[in-house]
């Protein structure tokens, strides 16, 4: 069998030879490229950009696994692989902790006020500036005794307000319709609507996943839900918020302030005003990465593709009802799954 890969200098080559797997790698820039790689691949490591979408899987007829970096999977079309019968996997929790890391990190930079003053200091600003010193004073905040919004409560999440819990909020709230408030109660957090969490947190950090739902879930709509001084972070995908609407609002004095690891388009454009606000600290989209992500994350990408093609469950399958799909071909088409083991009898769903 042939295997595919984005090229990466983190690419585990070794662990498809050992396996017995043909590689091949290539630059893909374009859906043309990923195309010309993929199309007589059985599997596939692919990264962000460019978009696995329909056009490249349906040019790909013994493709059956693709298999994507991190928790995301919003670059795949799961609809057309679903139909197609290719198993769309991912690598949950692999950077649990750098995300969940980097969110703790810019809510601090935003109460501390940590970027004006190392700037400020390195400007040769010091505690002689009176005035500037008395504007930190007013200005800086503090997470102990107020309320943490966490939209989105998986593994992020929960990692997200774990970290946020040694800070001493009044309490923590958290919004996602998939988890049930049991789940919840294990981390002292309680369950609310969107409406009810943008209303009452003082600090609203996003962690859920993108989804027709979810797209430009902050808007300015719902950026007028939330208070005058409420902080925004968000590490989880650009295009949950909307950003001229997040602009705007951070313009007017709707919100106080945000930090971004993610944007609508990224990257983001020089010219962008989110770039030149004063109250928004952005950074490219590096919230998930670490040495020890870049080493576990290709392995676990490795495995997903060899498991799926020898019988046994991958890490992460984002579009579980490809079974179903799979089970079909197996009978109807002697095509894609011919002769390769059924892995989903080791698969619980």
């Amino acid at each position: 069998m042939k295997v595919a890969l984005q090229s990466s200098p983190f690419n585990r080559v070794d662990l498809f030879e050992a396996a017995g797997f043909e590689v091949t790698e290539g630059v893909c820039r374009s859906e043309d490229d990923m195309i010309d790689l993929l199309h007589d691949a059985d599997g596939a490591q692919v990264g962000v950009m460019p978009l696995t979408s329909r056009r490249v899987l349906e040019a790909c007829p013994k493709l059956k696994v693709v298999s994507r970096m991190g928790v995301g999977v919003d670059s795949i079309d799961l609809d057309a692989a679903t139909e197609l019968g290719i198993l769309a996997c991912n690598v949950p929790g692999v950077n649990t902790a750098e995300v969940a890391d980097h969110a703790a990190a810019m809510l601090l930079a935003l109460t501390r006020r940590l970027y004006d003053t190392v700037r400020t200091t390195r400007e040769g600003a010091w505690r002689g500036n009176g005035k500037l010193t008395v504007e930190y004073m007013r200005t800086v905040r503090r997470i102990a005794g107020h309320t943490i919004g966490v939209i989105g409560f998986g593994d992020i999440g929960r990692a997200f307000a774990t970290r946020m819990r040694g800070f001493g909020p009044a309490r923590i709230i958290a919004h996602d319709p998939h988890i049930p408030q049991t789940t919840a109660d294990l981390y002292g957090v309680q369950l609310v609507s969107l409406e009810t969490l943008l209303k009452e947190s003082d600090y609203i950090s996003i962690h859920t996943s993108l989804t027709a739902a979810t797209r430009h879930l902050i808007n300015a709509d719902t950026l007028k839900l939330m208070k005058p001084n409420a902080m925004l972070v968000n590490t989880s995908r650009g295009p949950v918020v909307n950003g001229s609407a997040l602009a705007a609002a951070l313009q007017s004095g709707t919100i106080e302030a945000a930090a971004l690891d993610v944007t609508e388009v990224e990257p983001i454009d020089s010219q962008d005003p989110l770039l030149s606000l004063p109250n928004v600290i952005v950074t490219p989209h590096l919230a998930g990465f670490s040495p020890t992500f870049l080493q576990d994350c290709p392995i676990r990408q490795a495995e997903n593709i060899t498991r799926a093609l020898t019988g046994k469950a991958p890490w992460g399958l984002a579009n579980p009802e490809v079974i179903k799909t799979i089970a079909v071909l197996r009978t109807t088409d002697s095509g894609r799954w011919h002769d390769v083991p059924d892995f989903s009898t080791a698969l619980a769903v």
